[in-house]
Formats: C-alpha cells, sequence, structure tokens
C-alpha cells in the first residue's frame, strides 16, 4: 500500500471489510471524539462508508470531556496519553509496511522507556523526526542520551534521526498536505 493521502482511509477500512466478513452483525465502534473532526482524517471516512459507529463524536464529547468522565468513574486510562494509528505516523508517499509500522512502534517503545508519555516518532522513510513535548526537547538533546537515542534508531534502519524543534503535534504529517495545497493553488494563479 502506497503512502497515498487516502492510505489511512485503506487501512482501516480493509480492518473493518474483515470484522464485518466475520460476523455481518457485528457493530464496530470507534474511540473518535468531536475533537478528531478538525484535522484531516481520512479513516473517519472510510469508517463512515463501512458503517462504523462513533460513540464519543455522536454525543459531542471532547477528549478532555472524555478524560474527566474516566476519571471520575475510576478507569485507570482516564489520563493515557493519546495514540493514534501507527500508519499515521508514516509519512504521506511513503509505503507502509508491516516492517516500517514495527520500527516506528519499536522506536516509540525506546523513547518511552526513557520515560516520555506523549511523544511520536515520524517515518519520513530513512529519516526518523522525533516529537516531544516541547518542555522535553532539551532533555532528548543531551549530548549522551542523544547519542544513545541515534544510536538505537539507527540500529531501527533510520540513516537520520532529528528532534523536532516545534516539540509534538498531533496531525503534524498532515502539514505536508497543506504545502502541497497551497504549492498547487500557487501554480494555478
Amino acid at each position: 500500500m502506497n503512502g497515498s493521502r487516502r492510505r489511512r482511509s485503506h487501512v482501516r477500512a480493509g480492518g473493518v471489510t474483515r470484522r464485518s466478513a466475520i460476523d455481518r452483525r457485528a457493530v464496530v465502534l470507534v474511540g473518535t471524539n468531536a475533537d478528531d473532526t478538525g484535522d484531516f482524517r481520512p479513516g473517519l471516512r472510510a469508517a463512515r462508508e463501512h458503517g462504523v459507529r462513533a460513540p464519543l463524536l455522536e454525543s459531542g464529547l471532547h477528549k478532555e470531556e472524555i478524560r474527566e468522565l474516566s476519571r471520575a468513574r475510576g478507569l485507570p486510562t482516564w489520563d493515557k496519553p493519546a495514540s493514534a494509528c501507527l500508519a499515521s505516523r508514516i509519512a504521506y508517499g511513503i509505503e507502509v509496511t508491516p516492517e516500517r509500522l514495527d520500527r516506528v512502534a519499536q522506536a516509540e517503545a525506546f523513547i518511552r522507556s526513557l520515560g516520555l508519555r506523549q511523544l511520536r516518532v515520524r517515518d519520513h522513510g530513512d529519516l526518523a523526526r522525533i516529537e516531544v513535548p516541547l518542555e522535553k526537547v532539551e532533555q532528548l538533546a543531551e549530548p549522551t542520551l542523544r547519542a544513545h537515542i541515534v544510536e538505537c534508531l539507527k540500529g531501527l534502519g533510520f540513516a537520520h534521526v532529528t528532534l523536532d524543534l516545534e516539540g509534538f503535534r498531533s496531525g503534524s504529517m498532515n502539514a505536508s498536505l497543506l504545502s502541497i495545497g497551497r504549492a498547487k493553488k500557487n501554480a494555478e494563479d
């Protein structure tokens, strides 16, 4: 599967199709919420097309409200960091493969083992772009730790390892779509 704009749509649709083939009476639910509608999310369209229900979105709940309701009910996951599909870590135009997904998962697990909870490792082919909260950027840039991170991620197959100075941003891969859209618009003008 190539890294097209619709690839996550195909990834999610494939899972829904397999589930539906197992049991035609099954109702598939996802954790999409009201905050997820403000970004480019091709999987949302695929889910709708396959009858997937999003009760949190249908109820108009936002992430913070869900966390508060979860905490009030004593759920242990009330403060679990958001974690989108691993395919969302792979740059548009790059093939999504099981090996690439595993590489991203291993890179994130390693960085998480350093005590960070909120992070993303973005796969740009031979380049890994690490996003952490801004207040953690300096920590990861410390020379000894930085060298350890570079060694680990190069061991996973990345030729280049970068630390994003803008910090963690949900949906940051979509910035390239905005740039492409602006370039096309300028070319048409």
